[in-house]
């Protein structure tokens, strides 16, 4: 939804005025003036696998400097990770405001505007109606929506991607998070609806192979999932939701296991292979390694992960403090633990919600009574949570792993929900802002971070948007109540 391109949309109509003036001076203009080999019309099948391919990626990791908002951002703010050289590239908390803007244009303009497109085309008054692609759109539309409020905050919305429309809107309003949330749960409740087992085939899908049961249970995964962000804000409405859900599960099916988890395949060959492959191998980028949390959190719990996560050196699983400058950090980078070849192999899946996540969403709200079972129920979607986690790496969770990471606490679950998100660095910082926790350490002596130690609670907005929908902006950035920084709270936030 990038005003730039909303001013080259506009653009484009002013151009399409002056054709039209010009054509009514030269017979047969249009005929003579089209090609075909330039379809005026895209179809769903060609939208979708590009829709979801740069969402996905985005989400993981993107291969472009810049562009990383989960390496340079959520994997080093929750301490995942640790650079080990530019550590002012995300690791003490500064980020170049090339971020803001490559994030913000890739999110809208490279994704969701073709979910956009895919929603309109396929609805029941679109040029080809097919309700499991509308469904499908509803649904990547949806995730992709989330993850722009819950990195920005109050963002265009029901206004956005509407440069092509009938009536087109050029400056979009911003909405809030609790509004923006409102539709996304409806959406996905309305894809759950148009999703029809047995129905129209559907080409291009390259996350579920066109499997209408699968985008079924990720829709109804991802509700729950959105329902107990905000159950601390709209606690009432998230039970209905839940209760919905989970009463009825042939109406509602959600994940069962880790065989119809949401995860993209990736292939050898390239672009699509595996995002962290192509940084790490084939860009040699070497200035990651384990962040000094992780590898003691992990070494404490005596959890086998770690083997899988990081790759020892000198047979030494060695951790790097976070916040360092380079010129310490640097003297880490021969002895610390690398990243696991499992997750920078060429076709290592890029998860986008897991088995073991949904697990502890169902955790969470039966400690909280968000859902019936209470204590009893939390620790037993806890267990199966953590076994889900180790199983979704070929391992076994140990015998005695469940009494060394303590009982069904809030803490203990959403620090096993942080140990299970790894490599999702953009939601477990989520979670983190949500909750706080895990608890993080107190920082290293050494250590020099920005924005006033603050852990960043948001991205500030791409400066496009100050000069393209300054008015806008101004009174989304008044709904946050505070200023465009990288402390304000999410709306969701329960500390």
């Amino acid at each position: 939804m990038l005003m730039k391109a909303y001013i080259k949309v506009k653009k484009a109509v002013l151009l399409a005025s002056g054709v039209l003036l010009a054509a009514a001076c030269t017979k047969d203009f249009e005929q003579m003036n089209t090609s075909p080999n330039k379809p005026t019309a895209v179809s769903s099948a060609v939208l979708l696998p590009t829709g979801i391919e740069t969402s996905i990626d985005r989400y993981w990791g993107h291969r472009e400097r810049f562009e990383r908002i989960n390496l340079d951002g959520g994997m080093l703010w929750v301490q995942y990770l640790a650079r080990n050289i530019y550590s002012d590239e995300g690791d003490n908390y500064n980020m170049s405001p090339a971020y803001y803007t490559n994030n913000w244009k890739g999110f809208y303009n490279d994704a969701l505007l073709n979910f956009q497109r895919i929603v309109v085309q396929s609805g029941p008054e679109g040029t080809a109606p097919h309700t499991n692609y509308e469904g499908i759109g509803l649904v990547m539309r949806s995730w992709v929506f989330s993850l722009l409020t819950d990195i920005y905050g109050p963002v265009p919305y029901t206004e956005a991607l509407q440069g092509t429309a009938a009536t087109p809107v050029y400056t979009p309003k911003y909405d809030s998070q609790e509004e923006i949330y409102t539709g996304l749960l409806n959406d996905l409740k309305l894809a759950n609806e148009k999703l029809v087992v047995g129905g129209p085939a559907v080409t291009g899908d390259i996350l579920f192979s066109g499997n209408i049961m699968r985008w079924k249970k990720f829709a109804n995964s991802l509700r729950l999932k959105l329902a107990n962000r905000q159950a601390a804000k709209k606690p009432a409405e998230s039970k209905a939701i839940m209760a919905e859900i989970l009463s009825d599960e042939a109406k509602y099916p959600i994940f069962t296991g880790n065989t119809d988890y949401a995860v993209l395949a990736h292939s050898s060959v390239r672009p699509s292979n595996n995002e962290w492959h192509e940084i790490m191998i084939q860009g040699g980028r070497t200035d990651w390694n384990l962040s000094k949390t992780l590898v003691d959190k992990l070494q404490a719990l005596n959890d086998t992960r770690l083997t899988v996560y990081g790759e020892a050196v000198n047979g030494k699983y060695l951790g790097v403090p976070n916040g360092l400058p380079d010129a310490i950090a640097t003297t880490y980078l021969a002895t610390s633990a690398k990243i696991g070849t499992y997750f920078t192999a060429t076709n290592t899946p890029s998860v986008v919600m897991s088995y073991a996540e949904l697990l502890f969403i169902l955790a969470e709200a039966a400690l909280d009574g968000d859902i019936s079972g209470g204590a009893a129920k939390a620790q037993e979607y806890y267990g199966k949570g953590i076994a889900a986690s180790f199983g979704q790496y070929n391992l076994t969770m140990p015998a005695t792993y469940l009494t060394t990471a303590g009982p069904a606490t809030k803490e203990n679950i959403l620090t096993q929900k942080w140990i299970a998100l790894f490599g999702q660095g953009i939601e477990a910082w989520t979670e983190h802002r949500r909750t706080g926790y895990p608890i993080l350490p107190t920082p290293d002596a050494r250590a020099i971070f920005l924005n006033d130690g603050v852990l960043p609670t948001r991205l500030q907005y791409p400066s496009s948007e100050y000069s393209l929908n300054k008015k806008q902006l101004e009174a989304g950035i008044a709904l946050m109540g505070g200023a465009d920084d990288k402390k304000a709270k999410m709306w969701w936030a329960e500390k």
